[in-house]
C-alpha cells in the first residue's frame, strides 16, 4: 500500500495556511496569542512554520478566530490530523530509523521525485552492500548518542525503496548520476559490481529514468553544483514541493518558491548535460557487465511478483512553483 501522507509535508502546508488566514485577518502573531489565550508566544510561530506536531484543539481555536467554514475548515482539519499523525505513517514500513525518518517522510506521497548524486548514490536506489559500505566509512563521524545498529539502517533504507516500486501509486523518479558516483570510488569491486548491475535492473522500470553525467561534460555555462539535492512533489496538489540539500551535519529543507525554482533549473542544466536514458543505461550495463557478473547477495530486491505501473518514459518541462 502507498505510504500515508507525510506528516512532515501536511504541517508545512497547514502553518502556511493557518499564516495566510491570519494576514488575512489583519491580525499580528501577538494579537492571535493574546485572543486564543495561549501562555506560550512561540506557540504560533512553530506551528505556521511547521515545526511543531499540531493539536487539533488548537487549529480549531484559530480556525474559530479567523472566522474559517465550510470545505476550507474540513479541509485543514483533516491536513491537521494527517499532520499530526505520526504513528500512521510509520504503519506504511516495517522497520524506520531517525536518520532515515526525514528523507522517507519526503518520499510519502510523492507523486515525482528528482535527485542528483555527484559523488554517493541516492539512497533509493542503494544495494544493502553499498549503504552498508557507506555506514561503516562513516562511523567515527556520527556522534555515538546519534549512532544505530547499521544492519537497522540498511532495513530502514530497504523500506524506503518501495517507493519506485510498489505494485500501484509509484513515485515517478529522475536522477542524474555523476560518473564519480558509479566509479571505483564508491566501494570494493563486488560492491559496486553488484551496485551496478542493480542499477540496470532499476533503468527498466518505467517509472525510473536515470541519466549518467560523463566527467568530460559542460554543464551550462561551465556550472558546477556544490552538492547533492532532491526535489520532491506530491500526489496532493495542495501539498508544497520541497528540496532537501545534503550536508554532512544535516540536511536542509527548502519550501520557498523562488528557491526551489534555482534548484529546478540547476537539474534540468544536469539533465541536457547528461548522457541520454537509453545510452545512460547502456553505460551502466557495461560497466557493470566489465566488473563481472551480479553476486548473489548484496542487491536489495524488487518484489518478484511485483508489476510496476504503467507510466510513459518522457521528458518533461518542470514547472518552477
Amino acid at each position: 500500500m502507498p505510504p500515508a501522507p507525510s506528516p512532515m509535508v501536511r504541517r508545512r502546508r497547514l502553518g502556511a495556511e493557518l499564516r495566510r488566514l491570519r494576514e488575512a485577518a489583519g491580525l499580528t502573531g501577538d494579537q492571535v496569542i493574546a485572543r486564543v489565550g495561549w501562555a506560550s508566544a512561540s506557540k504560533l510561530s512553530r506551528l505556521e512554520n511547521g515545526r511543531s506536531r499540531p493539536d487539533l484543539g488548537d487549529v480549531l481555536d484559530l480556525l474559530d478566530l479567523y472566522d474559517v467554514t465550510g470545505s476550507t475548515r474540513e479541509d485543514l482539519i483533516a491536513v491537521t490530523r494527517d499532520a499530526g499523525n505520526t504513528r500512521g505513517w510509520l504503519r506504511s514500513y516495517p522497520v524506520m530509523t531517525q536518520r532515515q525518518r526525514g528523507y522517507a517522510e519526503l518520499e510519502a506521497g510523492c507523486a515525482e521525485i528528482f535527485e542528483y548524486g555527484p559523488v554517493i548514490l541516492p539512497g533509493l536506489l542503494q544495494t544493502a552492500e553499498y549503504t552498508r559500505v557507506r555506514l561503516l566509512s562513516s562511523r567515527e563521524l556520527i556522534p555515538p548518542e546519534d549512532a544505530e545498529d547499521p544492519e537497522t539502517e540498511i532495513a530502514a533504507r530497504a523500506a524506503r525503496q518501495s517507493t519506485l516500486s510498489r505494485d500501484a501509486d509509484a513515485a515517478r523518479y529522475e536522477a542524474v548520476l555523476e560518473e564519480a558516483a558509479l566509479g571505483p570510488r564508491g566501494g570494493p569491486p563486488e560492491v559496486m559490481a553488484g551496485q551496478l548491475h542493480h542499477l540496470s535492473r532499476l533503468g527498466e522500470l518505467p517509472n525510473v529514468t536515470l541519466w549518467v553525467l560523463p566527467a568530460q561534460a559542460k554543464v551550462s555555462d561551465w556550472y558546477l553544483p556544490e552538492t547533492a539535492f532532491s526535489i520532491y512533489r506530491f500526489a496532493d496538489p495542495d501539498d508544497p514541493d520541497a528540496v532537501a540539500v545534503e550536508a554532512l551535519a544535516a540536511d536542509l529543507i527548502l519550501t520557498e518558491e523562488a528557491m526551489l525554482a534555482r534548484y529546478v533549473r540547476v537539474f534540468d542544466w544536469l539533465r541536457e548535460a547528461a548522457l541520454s536514458p537509453d545510452a545512460s543505461l547502456a553505460w551502466i550495463t557495461e560497466a557493470a557487465t566489465a566488473l563481472g557478473p551480479p553476486p548473489d547477495v548484496g542487491a536489495v530486491p524488487l518484489p518478484p511478483s511485483s508489476t510496476p505501473p504503467v507510466q510513459r518514459r518522457r521528458r518533461t518541462q518542470q514547472r518552477s512553483s
